[in-house]
């Protein structure tokens, strides 16, 4: 595909009149000779429905079978046109499906609510530019954590009397399952429960998992490692909120908690499989391990629970799964990071996380390869990795970066993804949570000072790099995402993740482009979409309403809530479709497509911390200014 310009339009600004009665969004259909209709017509125009920012890059996608540009117009509330031009003619956009053309109106400084666009016979949803629109996403987009606590009551005063909830699995309390897991093999049981109370729900299930809310958690420290703490005190609806620590470090801390309660105490001899079984799950060998120090994989229900299933009503015994090598290292990641950011703000809970992190990180070095394997009939997803190599590389560097010993350099830079970036040159692959090697360099890159000038400047220029291959992508997208990849399962979080490499590229330089790319992600997520769809519950005329979630059931269930404001849905989903809304139109819908509103299309409509964290960490990017 080749590079089109996505500038390059004429632009005329109209002086805005006044109008009576209802707004006319005729007056700008393009006309011939006489005033009879033109051949050049558009089918829809999308737009991020939320709207734009004053000085911020300001585009549209039009559908249209048109080779030349069309004209079009932009209106405010009253039908009243405020300013003009023509569209750069775009030709066959692959993920869409669609002939586009680019609608470009950056230049508009008008302000107001209610805008729409017209072209070609075709309108917008109607949408706003004003400055601080980000301010309440951000804030909407993080509160989806306190919404998704668990152990705790969801109180009305934070949320709404809507969303309010019992405390539900508090205290949240188990052992392991077995001594025999669902398929006969013989793990021998766990001689302990643990009260592994607090953390996030995972998703629209009852699970909770280390691995994936170690990235989450990673995300919301990292923000707050780079702007001196994140959203400030009082700035989130939550219980902490005037307790003078900054609001995200108080929201990470709620999970944080969880993952340190998932270690193995001292002194604990457990039967785990080693090496990599995945082949023959059904008959698993094991060896007797000192597992002192490890981490349990994850919590969850013995059986999947259906829809609806609030979290105060789930009737299912919960079993903890067998620790894995994996999610030691997520806690001795996160529990580093959680040292270095807590320091001076709360000593004593930095010193916690410390120890855990270093045991956590001797327990992997003592037993390095026991993957995750499902033991339980149901109820929790599996979140298997069987190469650990990226998160020994990220728990090495999040400890040398807190400590400075030399040991922890060594095995950092051992690994073959030192200072390797997603999106440049290089082995690192997008950011998830079974690709970790990108959090490190991240991580690196807000503590470049420590490393040595050779080292600083190509992890920048890395960092640049990535920026830039990211940039060209969206140059080459109809709809001026920077992802030219396939749509797998959580492609609207795999977006948001690019998007931070594309904030530090902006940090590194001020360069507004990598800005401008991080405005695209959040135009696509926001209804600049061939669905004409925003994907954030509560922003948008056509908004998510029926997520995968249990309990915000509202659009189909009586007495449940809709999905909060800012609740983020995983996206559409070509090469995984695992439910049957997803199969149904799989093998008929192009790539950003492949998505339906429906509660029961988990592969494509589930909410998830994952895919909110780096959500919120890019719209509060795009509120600094």
């Amino acid at each position: 595909m080749t590079l089109r310009p996505l500038i390059g339009a004429s632009l005329l600004v109209l002086a805005a009149c006044a109008s009576d009665g209802a707004p006319d969004r005729s007056a700008s259909e393009p006309t011939g000779p006489g005033g009879s209709p033109v051949a050049e017509r558009a089918s829809a125009i999308h737009v991020n429905m939320t709207g734009y920012l004053p000085a911020g890059a300001k585009r549209a996608t039009v559908v249209t079978d048109a080779a030349t540009p069309l004209q079009w117009t932009l209106q405010d509330a009253a039908g009243a046109p405020v300013a003009q031009g023509q569209t750069v003619p775009f030709g066959a956009d692959d993920a869409s499906g669609q002939r586009v053309q680019i609608l470009d109106f950056d230049t508009v400084d008008r302000t107001g609510e209610g805008f729409v666009l017209t072209a070609g016979g075709a309108h917008s949803e109607p949408f706003d530019i004003k400055p601080g629109l980000y301010g309440p996403l951000a804030r909407d987009a993080m509160a989806f954590f306190y919404h998704q606590r668990a152990s705790t009551p969801i109180q009305a005063a934070y949320v709404g009397s809507a969303w309010a909830r019992p405390a539900a699995h508090a205290p949240d309390a188990a052992t392991c399952y077995g001594p025999k897991d669902a398929r006969g093999n013989d793990w021998g049981g766990c001689p302990y429960s643990l009260d592994v109370s607090k953390g996030w729900y995972d998703a629209g299930d009852h699970g909770k998992y280390v691995v994936n809310s170690g990235i989450s958690t990673w995300t919301l420290l990292n923000y707050a490692e780079r702007t001196g703490g994140g959203l400030p005190d009082g700035a989130l609806r939550i219980p902490e909120a005037g307790n003078g620590m900054p609001d995200t470090l108080d929201e990470a801390r709620w999970n944080l908690d969880f993952m340190l309660a998932m270690q193995v105490p001292d002194g604990t001899t457990l039967r785990l499989p080693r090496g990599n079984q995945y082949a023959d799950q059904d008959s698993l060998d094991f060896d007797t391990v000192d597992a002192s120090g490890m981490v349990h994989h994850k919590i969850g229900d013995e059986h999947w629970t259906g829809l609806p299933m609030p979290p105060h009503e789930d009737p299912e015994t919960r079993y903890l799964s067998y620790p894995s090598t994996a999610a030691t290292l997520d806690l001795a990641a996160t529990a580093a990071q959680c040292a270095r950011v807590f320091r001076g703000v709360d000593d004593a809970y930095a010193d916690r996380c410390l120890s855990a992190a270093r045991r956590a990180y001797a327990a992997a070095q003592r037993v390095p390869d026991v993957l995750a394997y499902d033991v339980t009939p149901g109820g929790s997803g599996p979140y298997g990795d069987a190469d650990l190599t990226d998160e020994f590389t990220w728990a090495a560097t999040e400890l040398w970066l807190t400590t400075s010993e030399a040991d922890y350099e060594e095995d950092m830079r051992a690994s073959r993804t030192f200072l390797a970036v997603p999106g440049a040159a290089g082995p690192a692959r997008d950011i998830g949570w079974g690709s970790v090697e990108g959090l490190a360099s991240l991580s690196l890159l807000l503590g470049s000072d420590a490393l040595p000038e050779a080292d600083r400047d190509l992890l920048r220029q890395s960092v640049v790099s990535a920026g830039d291959a990211l940039v060209a992508e969206a140059e080459r997208e109809g709809y001026g995402v920077p992802f030219d990849r396939s749509y797998g399962w959580g492609s609207n979080g795999d977006m948001a993740n690019r998007g931070i490499v594309l904030a530090y590229a902006y940090d590194l330089t001020g360069d507004e482009r990598y800005r401008t790319a991080v405005l695209g992600i959040e135009d696509y997520l926001l209804g600049r979409n061939p669905l004409g769809f925003s994907y954030v519950a509560g922003y948008g005329e056509n908004a998510l309403r029926r997520p995968h979630h249990r309990f915000w059931m509202g659009a189909t269930v009586e007495g449940l809530p809709l999905p909060p404001p800012g609740a983020l849905a995983g996206g559409a989903n070509k090469t995984s479709p695992a439910d049957d809304v997803a199969r149904e139109i799989a093998d008929s819908c192009a790539p950003m497509t492949c998505y339906r509103d429906d509660e029961r299309a988990y592969a494509l409509n589930e909410v998830a911390i994952n895919w909110n964290a780096p959500f919120a960490w890019i719209t509060a990017f795009l509120a600094e200014d």
